[in-house]
């Protein structure tokens, strides 16, 4: 079956760490650009982490990258094992 053989490769998630980790960084900056209308980090932070919301922050950044990680990652490894075995 292909999904075991795609979540047993390493390659594969280390391709989900470095999407995932893109996806955060990206989303954040666009993010802060229209609530904020430019680079304002401290600002975007201090809305962020203050009040105890850098737990649902902290949470909602992991989750939401792993979850785009994998989806990205899982279609990209897929198409290569599709391609691989048509090539036969």
């Amino acid at each position: 079956m292909a999904f075991k053989r795609i979540v047993k490769d390493k390659a594969f998630w280390k391709s989900v760490a470095g999407m995932g980790i893109a996806f955060a960084i990206i989303y954040h900056f666009i993010s802060m650009l229209f609530d904020y209308g430019g680079f304002e980090f401290s600002k975007f932070f201090e809305a962020k982490l203050s009040d105890g919301n850098w737990v649902q922050f902290t949470l909602g950044t992991i989750l939401g990258s792993v979850v785009y990680g994998f989806i990205i990652s899982y279609g990209q490894f897929s198409s290569r094992i599709k391609r691989e075995e048509r090539d036969r």
